[in-house]
């Protein structure tokens, strides 16, 4: 795991939990830059990452991550913790390509149940133009019928 939050108090109650559950391997960053320093040299299983760091923010950690060319893992699960909740703080981290979402205070329950999300119930990952990353879409909405509409997996049982 690599926990990376610009808040010490944070860093430490989560990585209490993580290791409460197991987790061995953690590393700690400060901000979204030592965590991809980090990354460089050590290759993480899950990333938790605070939204709001300078100098890099979780938001452009994630970019960065998905999309940069020197990237070292671009599937990498990204777990973001975030104080803020409304909706266009939650649509920009789920357009960088963010995985799973934890809104602070963080819980032991959230974040076990953010991690069996990633690990037991991984999203496919989607390339576009504008996009790379886990599946944004939960459902196959029947109402969407779009060029980028998903493809029906499960067929209807029939009488």
């Amino acid at each position: 795991m690599l926990l990376a939050d610009d808040n010490a108090h944070m860093r430490t109650i989560v990585s209490a939990v993580l290791k409460s559950i197991g987790v061995k391997h953690l590393r700690e960053a400060s901000n979204g830059a030592e965590a991809l320093a980090i990354l460089r040299d050590w290759p993480a299983d899950v990333a938790m990452v605070d939204f709001r760091m300078e100098p890099i923010d979780g938001v452009e950690f994630t970019r960065l991550v998905r999309t940069a060319k020197d990237s070292t893992n671009t599937f990498l699960p990204i777990i973001m913790l975030t104080g803020y909740a409304d909706r266009t703080r939650v649509i920009e981290a789920r357009d960088a390509g963010v995985t799973e979402l934890i809104v602070k205070p963080v819980t032991a329950q959230a974040v076990i149940a953010r991690l069996n999300a990633v690990i037991f119930h991984p999203r496919p990952f989607i390339r576009t133009e504008a996009y790379f990353g886990p599946d944004r879409r939960r459902s196959a909405g029947a109402e969407y019928h779009g060029p980028e509409r998903r493809s029906e997996t499960k067929k209807p049982a029939t009488e």
